[in-house]
């Protein structure tokens, strides 16, 4: 089946900007969603996973579950982890591979368990929720990790995968256009935008735009083609950039340009490219984003140049261009302070901000603060163990390798410093770190 749908690539991504399109009018968001799930689960029944369609599945469930809540698509809020931790267990469970052991991440997530003990919510507030929402994207990441460990993944295997993930986003930026209004009636200014972001949260959107622009910019680098044509696929990296920019959200694009970077450094070194193949690589790609940035912050009236630069809109500088997550990050400092053993508690440092009467009331942008506020040491070992398997497994891997091991460790840890774990998508860019990438089989 998934061969079947990557022979006619270009196709399904049609098909995808058209649901893009339905779901804005008709209600089929919640069908498109027990469609993923029930076509995951059959597939890897009847396949029984030997040819990875777990992870081919958890890839588009990874890509898609943004797009699900921007469509109100969910059965559960958390219908994207939920569902990427019931593919990895049939995979598991079904799969021919005997999967290699690691106690690292099973430890990690009792390290996590922990935590629950001390949670304490204030009365009316469901401390089911403030568990789900704080732990259910770091025990998906265990989870997903103990899928990925020293997994033998082919290289078209893995680009497989980046497809299946990116075809998602196609749906989720077609969304975007006709939920967007006319550009020339908004009024821009440096906040993030809720209404060129299909009216879902600005940090989000970012974040999978940019990952689909890594994809379609790392594709085009291979020279793979996503559609039929080169030049259709330039086009559609265009216009991902062009949407990234306008969430006004510089999380998600500024991680995907390290992340192709870091992809870049590490294939150079492997290819071992001249410096004129490189001057070219690079001349073309600059002319193209700055081609893209400077229409965009036209369109915005400047506003866009403003963002970056950290400034309001008037042009001066702002004195927390961290839009208050500097306040929190603080505030967590002193909770572990407080209680640097085991941490203050899951879920607990938002009620302990409300409490404090510092009008501090937003819940942490940033996991690795939040690992050591609410876990406090053991947040600290939990931590280390996400750093450093990943970098064991890169330091027995070749340039090539790295390339794409390096990106994907890049992406998590970027992208869990300024939105935590709210999606399931760091779980899966961390899982991918940890795949051992082999040639194709001839």
């Amino acid at each position: 089946m998934i061969e079947k749908i990557l022979n006619f690539k270009l196709l399904f991504i049609i098909l995808h900007i058209f649901l893009g399109f339905i779901v804005t009018f008709l209600p089929v968001s919640k069908i498109y969603t027990l469609l993923i799930i029930f076509i995951g689960i059959l597939t890897i029944f009847k396949t029984k996973n030997k040819g990875e369609e777990a992870l081919y599945f958890i890839s588009y469930l990874s890509g898609a579950e943004v797009f699900i809540r921007m469509i109100s698509g969910t059965i559960l809020y958390e219908t994207g982890k939920y569902g990427v931790i019931l593919f990895v267990l049939l995979g598991i469970i079904l799969g021919p591979i005997k999967q290699k052991a690691t106690v690292s991440f099973v430890f990690y997530i009792l390290l996590l368990l922990i935590g629950i003990v001390f949670t304490q919510v204030p009365a009316g507030e469901s401390i089911r929720k403030a568990i789900a929402f704080n732990l259910s994207g770091p025990v998906t990441l265990g989870i997903f990790a103990i899928y990925c460990y020293k997994r033998i993944v082919t290289i078209e295997q893995l680009k497989a995968a980046l497809f299946m993930g990116l075809f998602p986003l196609f749906a989720m930026i077609s969304y975007i256009y006709f939920r967007t209004p006319n550009l020339e009636e908004l009024v821009f200014n440096t906040q993030s935008n809720f209404s060129t972001s299909g009216g879902f949260g600005p940090n989000q959107v970012s974040i999978m735009i940019g990952f689909g622009a890594f994809i379609l910019v790392l594709f085009l680098f291979l020279r793979v083609k996503t559609s039929l044509y080169i030049f259709l696929d330039a086009l559609f990296l265009a216009y991902f950039i062009y949407r990234g920019l306008l969430t006004f959200s510089r999380g998600g694009m500024l991680t995907a340009a390290i992340a192709f970077l870091s992809f870049s450094f590490f294939m150079f070194r492997y290819q071992q490219i001249t410096i004129v193949k490189i001057s070219k690589y690079v001349f073309i790609s600059l002319v193209l984003f700055f081609g893209i940035w400077l229409y965009t912050s036209n369109i915005t009236g400047g506003m866009l140049a403003n963002r970056y630069a950290g400034k309001n809109a008037s042009g001066v500088v702002k004195t927390d261009v961290t839009a208050g997550r500097g306040k929190i990050i603080d505030s967590q400092l002193e909770n572990f302070n407080k209680s640097p053993i085991f941490g203050i508690g899951v879920g607990n440092g938002k009620y302990s901000r409300i409490e404090s009467g510092k009008n501090i009331t937003a819940a942490s942008h940033n996991e690795v603060t939040r690992l050591i506020e609410e876990h406090g040491l053991l947040g600290i070992v939990a931590l280390l163990i996400l750093l450093l398997v990943p970098l064991e497994n890169m330091f027995f891997s070749n340039n090539y390798q790295r390339a794409f091991l390096m990106s994907f460790y890049v992406f998590w840890f970027l992208t869990i410093n300024h939105s935590a774990m709210r999606i399931a998508f760091p779980a899966f860019a961390y899982g991918l770190s940890l795949i051992k990438i082999i040639p194709d089989e001839t």
